[in-house]
């Protein structure tokens, strides 16, 4: 008898985490699904390997490299026209293994590893499981669905068309960012240039000019940061370095995240964006798992995990508490006092007329568009501040360099 380690999720969609005997992977998968557990890794406790259940088909997590999200999106939607063209799945994974290689080795091996788990007696869902770093809670919940209803091709064309909007959203997100922070390090690399090269000249030439007097304030503040720089480089960009590691490591920590999650739906402007960007990923997400059939209790469970805020992940585990003690889901979005009073309406009206799953759809596309509205509103906004910032900083070190010349033409005429 081996022990092994396991992490599923039970019929009210809680992680559970635990250890069990059996004699192999696959009796130990039997016993997790006699026990209604929906198995997500299973770890041999001294072995390093993770599977679920399928037996050597299902290979190992270690070595097996993670899809891009582009290629993802378009084998699911290569896999559901398949699947809709009524090719089995084996043989439709077989078909995109074939199509991805020598061109994509990633999903190549990912293609391979999944048709040797179904050859091998894993559901589909289970052999998705053995690879988190490619497919997330949200795409396995979502295929488990398929499976149960028998609609995995429009399930995997749902999945697609949800991958495809996200992607879209966050590659306005990201474009809209790629300008300030451009400028931001061209505006770095001009000021730490002047710094270290041209303003000691002038620290120097000063001197000479006019040995004993007093420079202005602002002029002795840039030429002692200039040589502090120029001769502590290394230390300061070492410091540099040290304080963006650890910010980072802080912002890991469950009360750095809270702290810049919180910060992040308070600041003006920034706020409106960041907003209506979870609101826009909670409807689509939760519309997307409730129409493909996922119990509600389990998507909100998926919603929350995705939810990439932990302001709004707490209050989405309210919401789940209550629906599971019988409540709608309204009131308590109403009372978390962060969700728009719109999304609950809109919320409230689908419960009451059983359309739940399309009125999320809806939702979603209003915050997608109000997403795009604002990243522009945004952009136009940035590109001002940036100049203004760009000016400033330019402008200081020009009057410190030039204050004292006045000095010097006064002493030359004189």
């Amino acid at each position: 008898m081996a022990k092994f380690q396991y992490t599923a999720y039970d019929a009210d969609g809680k992680l559970r985490k635990g250890i069990i005997e059996a004699d192999d992977e696959q009796a130990a998968t039997i016993q997790l699904k006699n026990q209604a557990l929906s198995l997500t890794s299973l770890t041999t406790i001294g072995g390093g390997q993770k599977s679920t259940g399928a037996g050597a088909g299902a290979g190992s997590l270690f070595g097996m490299p993670k899809l891009p999200k582009k290629q993802l999106c378009t084998a699911t939607r290569q896999l559901s026209t398949l699947l809709e063209a009524g090719l089995p799945l084996v043989r439709a994974l077989r078909t995109l293994q074939r199509q991805a290689k020598g061109v994509q080795p990633a999903m190549y091996k990912v293609m391979c590893s999944l048709a040797d788990s179904v050859e091998g007696g894993s559901t589909f869902s289970e052999a998705l499981a053995i690879h988190p770093k490619s497919f997330d809670k949200l795409y396995v919940s979502m295929v488990r669905a398929g499976e149960a209803s028998g609609a995995m091709e429009v399930v995997l064309n749902r999945l697609a068309e949800f991958m495809e909007k996200a992607q879209r959203i966050a590659g306005k997100v990201k474009s809209a960012m790629v300008y300030p922070i451009s400028v931001l390090v061209m505006a770095m690399g001009i000021t730490a240039g002047l710094m270290i090269f041209i303003i000691p000249k002038f620290g120097a030439m000063f001197e000479e000019m006019l040995p004993g007097e007093t420079l202005p304030g602002i002029t002795q503040f840039v030429i002692n940061c200039s040589y502090a720089l120029k001769d502590h480089f290394l230390t300061v960009f070492l410091c540099g370095v040290g304080i963006v590691v650890v910010f980072k490591l802080f912002l890991k920590t469950k009360i750095g995240t809270f702290l810049w999650d919180l910060m992040c739906i308070k600041i003006p402007k920034i706020s409106g964006l960041v907003v209506k960007n979870i609101c826009a990923r909670f409807s689509r997400t939760l519309g997307t798992l409730m129409g493909s059939g996922v119990a509600i209790l389990s998507a909100l469970m998926i919603v929350r995990d995705t939810a990439g805020n932990e302001i709004f992940a707490r209050a989405i585990d309210t919401v789940h508490d209550a629906v599971k003690e019988g409540e709608g889901m309204t009131k308590p979005l109403m009372k978390s006092g962060i969700f728009p009073l719109m999304l609950c309406s809109m919320i409230e009206v689908g419960e009451e007329t059983g359309a739940l799953p399309d009125m999320l759809d809806r939702v979603a596309n209003v915050y997608e568009e109000e997403v795009d509205r604002a990243v522009e509103a945004l952009t136009s906004l940035i590109e001002p501040l940036m100049i203004m910032f760009l000016a400033v900083v330019i402008g200081t070190i020009v009057i410190a360099l030039f204050a004292p010349m006045v000095k010097m033409i006064d002493k030359l005429g004189g």
